[in-house]
């Protein structure tokens, strides 16, 4: 499977690896939607159109704007036109439907998962100078309006509402009421709750070799997170990739001394050991 990091000005790889804070996120998404569709940033299947499809709907609600700076009327037009006219909505049919995950087809079928909702939310007031930043609740993502002088929060997978801070806390289960919920998410803690979200789905799939394609990118993103190299080891042994697996268990060790299931992981090493030294 093709990788969608084949260069290193790669926005996606630059925000994964912190090294480029002005890299792009619409860009990042993008190229995470490769993983889906490799073609994607082939010469048959640019990415710009997509680029294009939301300067136009930028261009198009800001039409609908009589006063830029009125941040309540950027909110109630956002959701008239993005969740009123042209009808994006959260996918409640199919929520673990990993194109939900894939910002292309969430233009194309305008339906998509609290975080793309979000990003497409994000990159649309990105265009129109409109201060709106990414807030990463337990199991919801939502988006806050904040201008200094009007703020609020925003549910873009439930048609672009504006709710209250008691809201977000009621999404996010959070018995007791927690200011830290609502930190403003970074574009790497974006795209790795998206990759993390596409992982999942592509484990609910059975889609192995995909799944580790998303956890390459998870590592790259968080190279000492010892639980995903134990999970990407298992993978490459259900694909046969033993050199592979053999790596990551490595890493999971050494990463974890004191691992509880340290005998069981480094039986299977020794299994793989065998293996490699009977077959090369």
């Amino acid at each position: 499977m093709g990788s969608p990091l084949s260069h290193l000005a790669s926005p996606l790889r630059q925000i994964l690896t912190d090294s480029n804070p002005k890299a792009r996120l619409d860009q990042a998404a993008f190229e995470i939607a490769q993983l889906h569709a490799p073609d994607l940033g082939s010469s048959e299947h640019d990415p710009q159109p997509y680029l294009d499809q939301l300067n136009e709907l930028a261009a198009n609600l800001g039409d609908r704007l009589r006063n830029f700076n009125d941040g309540r009327e950027f909110v109630e037009k956002a959701q008239s036109y993005l969740f009123g006219e042209l009808g994006f909505q959260g996918n409640m049919t199919d929520y673990y439907d990993p194109l939900n995950n894939c910002l292309d087809h969430v233009l194309d079928r305008r339906v998509g998962n609290p975080i793309t909702l979000s990003v497409l939310y994000m990159e649309i007031a990105r265009r129109l100078q409109m201060p709106v930043y990414g807030i990463s609740l337990p199991g919801h993502f939502v988006v806050q309006f904040d201008d200094r002088r009007y703020a609020t929060y925003v549910d873009p997978f439930g048609g672009g509402e504006a709710i209250t801070i008691e809201k977000c806390f009621t999404l996010a289960g959070a018995k007791v009421p927690d200011p830290a919920l609502l930190r403003r998410a970074t574009n790497k803690q974006i795209v790795m709750r998206m990759l993390h979200n596409l992982h999942g789905s592509y484990v609910r799939l059975h889609d192995i070799p995909r799944a580790v394609a998303a956890l390459d990118l998870l590592i790259l993103g968080a190279p000492q997170d010892a639980t995903w190299h134990k999970l990407r080891g298992m993978f490459h042994l259900k694909l046969k990739r033993y050199g592979s697996a053999r790596e990551d268990l490595e890493k999971y060790l050494a990463y974890t001394p004191d691992a509880a299931d340290r005998t069981a992981v480094l039986q299977q090493l020794q299994s793989i050991h065998q293996w490699l030294a009977q077959n090369n």
